[in-house]
């Protein structure tokens, strides 16, 4: 099978992790896999991904809405599509599932399916919200499947008149259990928390998320004061790159508690930051269902998130954490310091995060999943010709 994933943007977070771990389980399967993503990425990561496929990144594929070059991109994409004529072309983030599924709809392309990671629609403004529904219910007009990563995401596209519903397939972003089960603290603890030689580990607040506006670092870090007002040594690490970093670093240069906050960037071994947490925090106003929740809830730890669409099925309110309202950060921190204050509701938390069923967010669940659905749309297609996909089926385990 020949399969094209296209990103609007090639960072190190959800539905990029995401969308690679599927590109690497395809080649390792005999696929033939071609990664295209937009004019912001992470040069380390891209090139990682090209030791095992094609990757090619577009300079007109851009994040913001911008005609000129949004036309520009189509046109290059179509162009790349109908030369690789591949079997299916798998789109994943707001921008590049609008531009792709054009291009693959103009270049042919028979199996076309859209990946729902996130809902551009939700929580922005009436325009903004008038204008992603256009163009969502226009490209689902061309989209042979959606892959949702909750129920949630699933229900408000139908809701929304997205697709139908034999079009949407909940599949969850998968990721390495084990991993983050059995994980132990990094060996660099001391320097992350600034700690002297021989100091006992403070409590520690941890936030895993891509430094960009819609996670609302800034507004927790403005609210943070509260948490070392009531826990004194309390240190929060907030791991993650992304465009936003001058402005959160400016931030914690301006905050009266700005020695307790550590940026510390991306770390390559984050299910040794969440053994080293006591308390891991999201406070996005826009998601999918956060793979990253997963993995606190993996790591055993207690999580304050907000209220988002799909955080239900897996966070439970007062059995494996504290979901508070998706408007009121400080909500968020003042349910931190709750946890902190009290251990044994920490402890409770904590033993309800380590009995979370996550079994279906195992990384070859998801694999296997979204080879299935690929199946089904190729199977459901008018046979004129055996298509490649027809002639190699793969066997995957």
């Amino acid at each position: 099978m020949r399969i094209v994933h296209v990103l609007t943007r090639l960072y190190r977070a959800g539905s990029e992790e995401n969308t690679l771990a599927c590109c690497h389980a395809q080649v390792k399967h005999g696929h033939e896999v071609l990664l295209v993503h937009g004019n912001e990425f992470d040069p380390s990561l891209q090139a990682t991904a090209a030791k095992t496929m094609r990757v090619v990144a577009l300079d007109a594929l851009v994040h913001p809405i911008s005609p000129s070059k949004d036309v520009m991109a189509l046109t290059q994409l179509w162009r790349l599509l109908r030369d690789w004529q591949p079997d299916i072309v798998h789109t994943h983030q707001s921008k590049a599932g609008i531009i792709g599924r054009l291009a693959a709809r103009q270049a042919r392309v028979p199996g076309i399916i859209h990946g729902v990671h996130i809902l551009p629609f939700v929580q922005v403004s009436k325009v903004q919200k008038r204008t992603f529904l256009a163009a969502e219910r226009l490209t689902a007009k061309y989209t042979r499947a959606f892959i949702d990563v909750s129920q949630s995401m699933r229900d408000i596209c139908l809701h929304h008149h997205i697709g139908s519903p034999t079009q949407h397939y909940v599949v969850h972003s998968g990721f390495d259990l084990t991993r983050f089960s059995q994980a132990k603290w990094p060996k660099e603890t001391p320097q992350l928390l600034g700690m002297a030689p021989g100091e006992s580990k403070p409590p520690v607040v941890l936030m895993l998320a891509a430094l960009e506006p819609r996670k609302r670092h800034i507004e927790f870090i403005e609210a943070f004061p509260q948490v070392v007002e009531r826990v004194p040594e309390v240190q929060l690490i907030l791991a993650g790159e992304g465009p936003a970093r001058a402005e959160i670093e400016a931030a914690i240069a301006r905050s009266p508690v700005g020695r307790h906050i550590h940026l510390i960037g991306y770390h390559s071994e984050p299910e040794k930051l969440i053994s080293l947490a006591d308390v891991c925090v999201l406070t996005s106003m826009r998601e999918g269902l956060p793979r990253v929740v997963m993995q606190y809830l993996a790591g055993g730890r207690p999580c304050v998130v907000s209220d988002l669409p799909g955080l239900g099925e897996v966070v439970k309110h007062g059995i494996n954490g504290i979901v508070t309202p998706a408007g009121d950060v400080n909500a968020a921190a003042a349910a931190v310091g709750d946890v902190l204050e009290y251990e044994p509701l920490r402890a409770h938390f904590a033993e309800g995060a380590r009995h979370t069923d996550l079994t279906s967010w195992g990384i070859d669940a998801m694999c296997d999943s979204v080879e299935t659905v690929y199946q089904s749309v190729l199977a459901t297609l008018p046979s004129t010709a055996p298509s490649k996909a027809q002639v190699h089926q793969s066997q995957w385990h």
